[in-house]
């Protein structure tokens, strides 16, 4: 490597303070301000289906705490000012979810939701800890740790992106590769030699999971090696380790290295790309940046962020950490992710992110090699007991995930810029009306995946209407103040994730297909749907963007369909037809207010590159308006309705598949 990035110099310890405390987040909800929107949507209405404050006391306390083992003093404390989210200092709650409340009338044996305020307390407290970091890493001491321990992960990245065995063992269908933990201490802990003995007489010839901590109590010197040593036999009688997950994937996408590097540094791209998997980012600190627009070489910052599935009933991982882009040689760069909690201890903090990141490399035919490596410890006790398989198999936050979602972004570009003939969309549309029509699917589809999601900013509470009901429902209020893509006032979603028999490619065909909707959707039942309009996003033809028509009907729904090797989504949002009509002819798709629902299809387990599990995971969410409900308050009525709706929807599908699932 060259001398161009953080090393610790003098250079490094010069670096503008007012760069190192730029505190930037980003959310995966819209917030465009176009003061000439028009309400052009048909966005689900409960009525037509059925026909900043002062910290808390906890708040307070825990700033103390953290504050102290940070070298902040009680009075320091007092004058830290709130956290600013999505660049204001206002404490407008808009966009975000609330816990609803329900009636006083209602008795107890029927109550269906709690209080948000401990929720909101806990909004708070993951403030402040956001606060507390953003200061900290401001401090010329704390930047020279980060700056070492991100040009070490930078090292160790490049090691595991290039390795072959014994490092990564292939597994039976010679494409999924497994870390051997083994190897991995071997190669970057340091082992001592009676540990190095217990591990030769348990080493059986498949990965060995061992219990790895971060834990740096006893570390006495500052390599990062020492600083991610592996737990000792002594230190297991302790707390329950983290579970380790890694994975790697190689994928071949058609644009320059530089493209991948600026999607991956720019906060506002990197969220927006990703928002299927991450739902909440911040820069809490740039602690190295030449300062250049687009020249990322050398860039380190200290970033928060929130990585989710999509369903409301797994919770998110949150971590902290640096995240560092270097020009490794020409035409390869590297950008890493490594926690910084081993240094700023965070006990809520139970996600810590080993060097992982991506290798981009060049090639001559004008594509990037992306070898990407996710590398996590990470506590998955919270995770319900029908995503178990799957999450601790480190398939559901894989590698094979990101690249997947880089590809898909590059596809939907290409497609894009194809030309449109009547035979492939059913219509002709012109450029400007695919351009459109594609950008308002992506806003939906960006919504929809922050809207199911069990983000801190979406206060899920349970819906309990029946006693014993198989489904976990959970329901949340919304309130829109100025999203001109969003209608004004309150909103209610509600979702809830279930098991399913039948492959993940059976269950999504069936879904999104035009011919099996009235077998599920409420407004299609009886009647015949129709796909007037479509454009094929990518080479499979399954990912789509489409226009659906009820026949005899006014419903037309806008509908999204997308399918890889990790997860498959439908999801739609009804519009009006001058809304459409406006977004084919290629007006500002920015004005059409739209709420979407849908489905999230993922594997019930883990599976081989070509294999295709038996069961699939379904998470079902409607988003739609209730002019009986409030911020914060759904009437029981409103609830016993919503809850219906879901209910019926979920035995239309699970009655439909088992009557069409292919016979063995």
């Amino acid at each position: 490597m060259d001398g161009s990035g953080p090393s610790g110099s003098d250079d490094t310890r010069k670096t503008d303070d007012n760069d190192s405390m730029n505190v930037t987040e980003h959310e995966n909800t819209d917030f465009e301000t176009d003061s000439d929107s028009t309400d052009h949507s048909s966005a689900h209405d409960l009525e037509d289906l059925n026909d900043v404050e002062e910290y808390p006391p906890l708040l307070r306390e825990k700033m103390e705490v953290e504050g102290g083992q940070l070298g902040f003093e009680p009075e320091e404390i007092s004058k830290l000012p709130q956290l600013q989210e999505n660049g204001s200092s206002s404490q407008n709650n808009e966009g975000a979810g609330r816990s609803p409340q329900y009636s006083p009338r209602q008795s107890p044996d029927h109550q269906h939701c709690h209080s948000d305020c401990g929720s909101n307390s806990n909004a708070h407290i993951q403030r402040a800890s956001d606060l507390l970091m953003a200061v900290s890493v401001s401090a010329e001491v704390n930047k020279m740790k980060i700056t070492e321990v991100a040009v070490s992960a930078m090292e160790e990245l490049a090691k595991k992106a290039l390795a072959g065995a014994p490092l990564w063992q292939l597994q039976e269908d010679g494409r999924t590769e497994v870390l051997n933990d083994l190897e991995y201490m071997r190669e970057f802990g340091h082992v001592d030699a009676t540990l190095m003995d217990i591990m030769k007489m348990v080493e059986v010839g498949e990965p060995q999971r061992l219990p790895i901590s971060l834990d740096t109590s006893t570390n006495s010197g500052s390599s990062f090696e020492s600083e991610y040593r592996p737990i000792l036999p002594h230190e297991l009688l302790g707390p329950e380790p983290l579970h380790t997950e890694a994975s790697r994937k190689t994928g071949l996408i058609r644009v320059n290295p530089l493209s991948i590097v600026e999607l991956l540094m720019d906060l506002k791209q990197w969220s927006s790309v990703f928002a299927n998997i991450v739902s909440k980012a911040m820069i809490l600190g740039v602690l190295f940046s030449k300062g250049m627009q687009g020249n990322y070489d050398g860039t380190l910052q200290v970033m928060a962020a929130e990585f989710h599935l999509p369903s409301p009933l797994v919770p998110v991982r949150k971590s902290y950490f640096a995240r560092y882009c270097k020009q490794l040689y020409p035409g390869t760069w590297g950008v890493v992710d490594v926690s910084i909690e081993n240094l700023f201890p965070t006990p809520s903090i139970r996600v810590k992110r080993r060097p992982s990141g991506c290798l981009i490399t060049e090639t001559r035919n004008g594509f990037s090699k992306v070898i990407w490596v996710e590398h996590v410890e990470v506590d998955n006790v919270g995770v319900p007991n029908i995503f178990q398989p799957l999450v601790a198999s480190g398939f559901a936050f894989g590698a094979t995930r990101w690249v997947n979602t880089i590809a898909r972004h590059y596809e939907r570009f290409a497609a894009l810029t194809a030309r449109s003939t009547p035979a492939d969309s059913g219509v002709l549309i012109p450029q400007a009306g695919r351009t459109s029509l594609v950008k308002l699917s992506e806003r939906m589809m960006r919504n929809f995946c922050a809207d199911i999601s069990a983000s801190t900013t979406n206060i899920w509470t349970p819906l309990h209407i029946l006693p014993g009901a198989d489904q976990d429902v959970r329901i949340m209020t919304k309130f829109n103040v100025d999203d001109p893509g969003k209608p004004p006032g309150a909103s209610v979603a509600f979702a809830t994730s279930i098991w399913l028999p039948g492959s993940p490619k059976f269950l999504f065909n069936f879904l999104r297909r035009e011919n099996t909707r009235n077998m599920w959707d409420i407004l299609s039942y009886g009647r015949t749907v129709r796909e007037f309009a479509y454009v094929v996003n990518g080479e499979n033809p399954g990912n789509r963007t489409s226009i659906m028509q009820v026949i005899s009907s006014p419903v037309l729904y806008l509908q999204e369909s997308y399918t890889d090797s990790t997860g498959s989504y439908v999801v739609y949002a009804p519009l009006d037809a001058y809304a459409i009509s406006m977004v084919l002819s290629g007006s500002n798709p920015d004005t059409v207010v739209i709420l979407p629902s849908g489905f999230a299809i993922l594997p019930d387990k883990a599976t081989l590159e070509g294999q295709e599990s038996s069961g699939s995971l379904l998470s079902v969410a409607f988003h739609i308006i209730d002019r009986a409900s409030m911020d914060g308050y759904v009437p029981p009525e409103s609830a016993n309705i919503m809850f219906k709706i879901i209910t019926e929807t979920i035995v239309s599908i699970r009655a439909a598949l088992t009557s069409n699932l292919p016979k063995n």
